[in-house]
């Protein structure tokens, strides 16, 4: 066995019981806030024992069966980082979510392979709408302001 293999799982445990001594360290909330429901360091803890299980399946997997190389990403890949800071830009320029969700989603359909360009588009308008509408009508959620959702919010 090769120990560089268990760097990334070493790494992960390190990681999750450091949030788990800084979830302790909050405070915890009066009942007359919280109620009956969970505390605010009870959610971080719970993910993180969650993550040190699925690290334990890891390492035995690893244990196990040793993992063939892994081959260097293709253009998909690395064109969706480069559009995720794509998505910040646009975001900063606009300053409107709801703009950069559209224009990210239709370049991501087309650049993973998506031939039909109607299809991108169509998943680029529908989803953030219907997200949108979702949160505003059924949870009744504003979003943070920007050029769309002052033309909508007044």
């Amino acid at each position: 066995m090769k120990k560089k293999l268990y760097i990334i799982p070493l790494f992960l445990t390190l990681f999750s019981f450091v949030i788990i001594y800084l979830s302790l360290q909050l405070d915890t909330s009066p009942e007359m806030i919280v109620g009956d429901s969970m505390q605010a360091r009870s959610f971080p803890i719970f993910l993180m024992v969650i993550n040190l299980l699925l690290v334990g399946i890891l390492s035995l997997q690893f244990y196990k069966t040793y993992p063939k190389e892994v081959e260097l990403e293709k253009f998909p890949t690395w064109s969706s980082m480069l559009l995720f800071l794509i998505f910040y830009i646009i975001i900063f320029i606009s300053g409107d979510m709801f703009v950069a969700i559209p224009i990210v989603m239709f370049l991501m359909g087309l650049t993973w392979g998506q031939k039909k360009v109607w299809v991108s588009l169509t998943n680029a308008i529908v989803t953030p709408l219907s997200i949108f509408l979702l949160f505003d009508y059924v949870l009744q959620v504003r979003f943070p302001r920007g050029w769309l959702t002052n033309i909508y919010y007044g």
